[in-house]
């Protein structure tokens, strides 16, 4: 690859220059100029909100800007539609996938381009390509002929990348694409990036994972309340430095602080069943202390979490939850909740890991979003109290920094952390002694992950028990005092903290247990002291 002073005397694959963008009057991306060249790879970071998605749309024909010019290998380049940047070689893989759940894998990635023959559509040729495109990811253990929809949120993620792998392309936006992916599928997908960049691909990486960027990226282009604060080269370039920019101030870290105070025991599952996806598993959560779960994709921690809520059937065993104040349990269910109404009436709550379609009503307000789970707090003879509902989401859109015009604007114009930060808000209305948290922080900026982590601290001061499930082990590691582990649907270990590493820890993921010595065995960890 060239070097940066090479590049420097280029004509720049992309030169934006003074773009911005204005909705209502209200500038949220203002005097951004940037180059980004040929074989580069640029990452492009910054807090929800800070523009980075608007401006890579901009490049990619979805958003018209207010203002500015951009330049394609040297000539004016004004893309009307997202089709449009696309014959034009500039495509785009969008946090939001755009596939189609009814069609196959081999459709959506052939989508536009299907191949025919005699005037019919060539079966053969289409999954002879798409297995070609699959494989470009190590996917090739896909049936090209499956549905889309019964596709882990993972390998979607994936068949998305994949369509968008094309020859001809020239820029490539990618948008939180590791979000949803193992860590053998971003493996894979850095591969096609090194392959992409020795093709003259130049790439727009916009991520959170910061350990990411200092390990694919040439340079960081740092945005913050829609201005360009920082473009420099990524080597050499300090995490702390990053966030710093990023929201201009230090934030700190948790990694070293001492093991909470464990308090009275809040609930405890004892042998849940679910086919083999959950598998004998049993647990124990306390007051005042967050639990973590870690496990590979499909090891059983979502299927478990939602075993506990309620929101699926076990088969067998048994939950009881100890409500505050209590020494015995107040509630006892084997094996099963009923629905995941009576658990949040018994005091559990769940921030579920898709925060869009099982998490929020995107078309509805912040105000609605805040109090679904509390109405029957705030209803006087079977009608809600309007001036108390909004009184309420006032109050946690100040105490979250929720980044809003007002609570009653709709919760799918706000940015992924502001969105997160309105599931807390519901479960800190409506109150619960334990909380379920399946990827909290995932597609979540530093500054917002921060305020989270902050919320979650305040939880746990406050009594409440906490589940924590993230694929982040460091995020475990910062935040959790003990992680159990998941392998092949049990909880085959957990660790306490200071006795573990993120190796032990990807040992026991992996079924490993000699490797991680200082694990306790699922038993003990069921068991209350």
């Amino acid at each position: 690859m060239a070097t940066t002073e090479a590049q420097g005397a280029s004509t720049p694959r992309v030169r934006l220059q003074q773009m911005g963008k204005a909705y209502s009057g209200t500038l949220v991306l203002e005097g951004v100029s940037l180059d980004l060249h040929a074989g580069e790879v640029m990452a492009l970071t910054g807090e929800n909100g800070a523009g980075k998605s608007t401006l890579s749309k901009m490049l990619c024909g979805l958003v018209d800007p207010s203002q500015g010019q951009m330049q394609l290998d040297g000539k004016p380049f004004a893309p009307t539609s997202r089709r449009d940047a696309e014959r034009q070689g500039v495509r785009m893989v969008m946090q939001e996938l755009g596939l189609v759940p009814t069609l196959t894998v081999a459709e959506n990635l052939l989508m536009g381009r299907l191949p025919h023959k005699l005037g019919w559509l060539d079966h053969a040729a289409m999954r002879a390509l798409a297995r070609t495109q699959l494989a470009k990811i190590g996917m090739e253990h896909i049936d090209p002929d499956t549905p889309v929809s019964q596709l882990g949120i993972g390998q979607q993620q994936m068949v998305e990348i994949a369509r968008n792998l094309q020859d001809g392309t020239r820029v490539l936006v990618l948008d939180e694409p590791t979000a949803m992916l193992t860590l053998k599928e971003t493996e894979h997908l850095f591969t096609q990036i090194a392959l992409l960049k020795a093709r003259g691909v130049a790439l727009v990486y916009v991520s959170h994972r910061l350990e990411e960027l200092q390990r694919i990226a040439d340079k960081v282009a740092v945005l913050r309340d829609g201005r360009l604060v920082d473009v420099r080269p990524m080597q050499g370039v300090q995490e702390h430095e990053l966030v710093e920019r990023m929201v201009g101030h230090a934030v700190q870290d948790n990694e070293g602080r001492p093991r909470r105070t464990r308090g009275a025991l809040r609930l405890q599952a004892h042998k849940l069943q679910r086919g083999t996806q959950v598998r004998g598993v049993s647990l124990s959560l306390y007051a005042g202390e967050i639990m973590g779960l870690a496990g590979l994709v499909g090891s059983g921690r979502t299927e478990l979490v939602r075993l506990l809520f309620g929101a699926d059937r076990a088969e067998q065993g048994e939950i009881s939850l100890h409500a505050a104040g209590s020494s015995a349990a107040t509630h006892t269910v084997a094996p099963n909740w009923g629905s995941p109404v009576h658990a949040i009436r018994a005091g559990i709550g769940l921030v579920t890991e898709d925060r869009k379609s099982q998490g929020l009503l995107l078309s509805q307000s912040i105000r609605a979003n805040t109090t679904l789970a509390g109405m029957h707090k705030i209803a006087r003879g079977g009608w809600l109290q309007r001036a108390q509902e909004s009184e309420i989401a006032r109050h946690f859109v100040e105490r979250l920094r929720i980044r809003s015009r007002s609570a009653e604007q709709a919760v799918s114009t706000l940015s992924g952390g502001n969105q997160q930060k309105v599931v807390f808000a519901r479960w800190l209305h409506q109150p619960c002694d334990v909380l379920l948290l399946d990827e909290p922080t995932r597609g979540v900026d530093v500054g917002a992950r921060a305020d989270i982590y902050h919320e979650i601290d305040r939880m746990c001061d406050d009594g409440k028990a906490v589940l924590m499930v993230s694929s982040d082990l460091r995020e475990l590691m910062a935040m959790c005092d003990r992680i159990g582990v998941m392998h092949d649907g049990e909880l085959v270990a957990v660790f306490e903290r200071g006795q573990w590493s993120d190796q032990q820890l990807l040992a026991a993921a992996f079924g490993n247990l000699d490797e991680a010595p200082s694990a306790h065995t699922a038993a003990q960890a069921a068991t209350p002291q």
